[in-house]
């Protein structure tokens, strides 16, 4: 069963790398840019064909990231190839189509498999609306009842559960949290609630309970499914900006983030749930591949963006050879964090 997991990984990886690159991939070639290779994966090449468009598609050795290898990227850099070839000199609007080509493609991606997944089994959206309280626990304690619509959680604005459930993992300075509700009636509360902190003995992970069910709407039919899947891509993006904005203010924890072995360990459980749910799967870790991608950090699309705009608002290219410093740092920076991120993973396994 490992063996078809890893194996299963390795497509679902594979698939969403070679959608985001072939969409640099795609617009390169359609602005005539010189293109030397199309790589999916890292590491030693062990498949290589070259097209009749000369072009090299390579399959590497390492499961993990690809590239499109284009003449000119940041600056002329080859004289074997024309001066209007380059990446460099295409017009502004074209390198910034190339550029956020990949994440938009994962983005299309993502809304395709929410779409169809909703039509084919139906979709599954957690309303941030109170089905059931348990007895004993918090939530019930300061009479919270069924039918309760939580519209904010620590004054973070509530519109779905994916939302509340990162602000609730949150780190929280005071001991407890505060739920703006807004009861059947229309009439509006707020309760401080402090969860009860429960200790899983195999573990010893001490996790915050609050005692509550949520309710679950299932959707079907082609138009509540295009809804659907325009409303969780919608929260599943709100999800990942809160999750990083978490990281740099310190309110989530680097070791709250998966690498390779995490995901393996998600796509193993998750193949017992069925189909539906590997759908849902790649949809969710198209998205975070998209999201990640576009932000503004040197060797991501988001920053190779940045340094463009920064070339529109100057009227001039950024010195080539600090930018190319800002993109290596940003390379080892995310190799290093990658690491890390895989060693807790492991560690997280004994």
């Amino acid at each position: 069963m490992w063996i078809l997991s890893i194996l299963i990984l390795i497509f679902i990886l594979g698939l969403i790398i070679l959608v985001h690159e072939f969409g640099h991939f795609i617009w390169a070639k359609t602005f005539g840019v010189h293109i030397y290779e199309f790589s999916i994966g890292m590491g030693p090449v062990i498949f290589s064909h070259k097209g009749k468009d000369k072009i090299n598609y390579n399959l590497r050795a390492i499961p993990i990231g690809g590239f499109v290898s284009m003449a000119g990227e940041v600056h002329e850099d080859d004289e074997k190839v024309k001066k209007e070839k380059f990446m460099c000199n295409k017009p502004w609007y074209q390198r910034l189509i190339i550029l956020v080509a990949g994440v938009t493609n994962n983005f299309i991606l993502a809304l395709l498999l929410l779409f169809f997944g909703s039509l084919i089994w139906g979709g599954n959206a957690v309303k941030p609306v109170v089905e059931d309280t348990v007895e004993g626990y918090p939530m019930k304690d300061v009479g919270i009842q069924k039918g309760d619509k939580i519209t904010a959680i620590n004054n973070h604005k509530i519109n779905s559960w994916d939302v509340a459930q990162i602000v609730l993992y949150m780190k929280n300075d005071k001991e407890y949290y505060t739920f703006d509700v807004e009861h059947p009636d229309g009439s509006k509360d707020s309760y401080k609630v402090v969860p009860k902190v429960e200790k899983n003995q195999d573990t010893g992970e001490e996790t915050k309970v609050f005692g509550i069910m949520m309710q679950t709407a299932n959707t079907k039919g082609f138009i509540p499914s295009l809804k659907y899947a325009f409303v969780k891509f919608g929260s599943i993006v709100e999800s990942m900006w809160l999750t990083v904005s978490g990281l740099f203010t310190g309110k989530i924890s680097l070791n709250a983030l998966s690498g390779p072995v995490g995901m393996y360990q998600v796509v193993d459980v998750k193949l017992g749930y069925g189909l539906d749910y590997v759908f849902y799967l790649i949809a969710l870790l198209s998205i975070n591949v998209g999201f990640i991608n576009i932000l503004p950090f040197p060797a991501f699309d988001g920053g190779h963006v940045l340094f463009l705009i920064i070339e529109k608002i100057k009227g001039s290219p950024v010195n080539e050879k600090f930018e190319n410093i800002c993109h290596t740092i940003g390379f080892i920076l995310i190799l290093l964090l990658m690491i890390y991120v895989t060693f807790q993973d492991i560690l997280k396994l004994f």
